[in-house]
């Protein structure tokens, strides 16, 4: 062959190379990392999505739980991994919120992951102590308005999801109010439970028992319409705030780079897999709604989403350590 000849084969061959191993894939186990412990709500849909997805792909599907540092570290192991289909992130609002929180991160949100697609929505559900003097969202946000600070807030810590829900609700309110936070939300309900401080937001699966026992009051809950868990619990619209949207989503994601072909086999075959009966049932019992999306859709709801929880944050000049 030719010496001038000789890169432009090499070229073709190492593009047939790569067309071959992508129309291969998966040929091994594919990981599944969760920058949670196992038992939160994020491990329970890598599980029940992962098994549908290793019977469509035939390879096992390897659920890894990698917390600590706010899900940073679990999402830092996706952001380096090789981008060959292999490794995957399912995590949830922690993502934008730590790309708006903090000034340094160990991997660069938007440029070292990218977004596959939406899995899950869920609402956030605003509620009170049981014993507060005030029944409705608006009577207990009227009355902080009149007694600045003297109403108190749980959340699952300083900078959390939670935190910055309230805060947005605060800031469209007028209200100022005093934060107390917790580690972790489920921390947080147990002593709003107790009457210790006054109210908090979480997630359907954080509060449904109490709402159910009346030990916690439900003042609100975010979506278009009622949960059919919390029939009696009005929208955040319905309460006087039809701006307040907060939902909890959860979704997948891959190292940047990932072949676009792999990422849209992984969609579809998550989507495909959010309409088996077993996995509706799995999420919907935990009061979260099954949700695909398109790759450009999930990243624009995360960019717009970093932007907002950017904007909280500054207004109600929250700092962490």
């Amino acid at each position: 062959m030719s010496p001038k000849l000789l890169p432009a084969a090499l070229l073709a061959l190492g593009l047939a190379s790569a067309a071959q191993a992508q129309n291969a894939w998966p040929d091994k186990p594919i990981r599944i990392i969760v920058p949670f412990t196992a038992g939160s709500f994020t491990d329970t849909a890598a599980r029940a999505v992962g098994n549908e997805l290793s019977t469509q792909l035939g390879q096992p599907i390897v659920v890894e739980n990698r917390g600590g540092a706010g899900s940073m570290l679990g999402t830092d192991v996706v952001a380096k991994a090789a981008p060959d289909g292999y490794t995957f992130l399912l995590t949830d609002n922690s993502f934008p919120v730590s790309a708006a929180l903090y000034q340094k991160l160990p991997y660069r949100p938007f440029e070292d992951l990218m977004q596959v697609t939406l899995v899950a929505e869920a609402p956030a559900v605003m509620v009170g102590r049981p014993d507060l003097p005030t029944k409705t969202l608006k009577e207990t946000l009227d009355r902080a308005k009149e007694q600045p600070d003297t109403l108190t807030f749980g959340s699952g810590g300083q900078g959390s999801s939670a935190h910055l829900a309230m805060e947005q609700l605060l800031l469209e309110a007028g209200v100022q109010a005093v934060h107390v936070p917790f580690k972790g939300v489920a921390a947080a309900m147990i002593e709003i439970a107790a009457g210790r401080v006054d109210v908090g937001i979480g997630s359907v699966g954080s509060t449904v028992q109490y709402i159910g026992d009346n030990r916690l009051l439900g003042l609100a809950i975010s979506g278009e319409q009622r949960h059919p868990m919390f029939p009696e619990v009005p929208t955040f619209a319905e309460a006087g705030y039809p701006e307040y949207d907060m939902m909890y989503r959860f979704g997948i994601m891959a190292p940047a780079g990932t072949p676009a072909e792999i990422v849209d086999r992984l969609q579809k075959g998550v989507a495909q897999a959010l309409q088996n009966p077993r996995v509706q049932e799995t999420f919907r019992s935990a009061g979260v709604e099954p949700k695909a999306s398109t790759p450009a859709e999930y990243a624009k709801l995360t960019r717009d989403e970093s932007e907002t929880w950017k904007g909280v944050i500054q207004r109600a000049n929250v700092k962490v350590d």
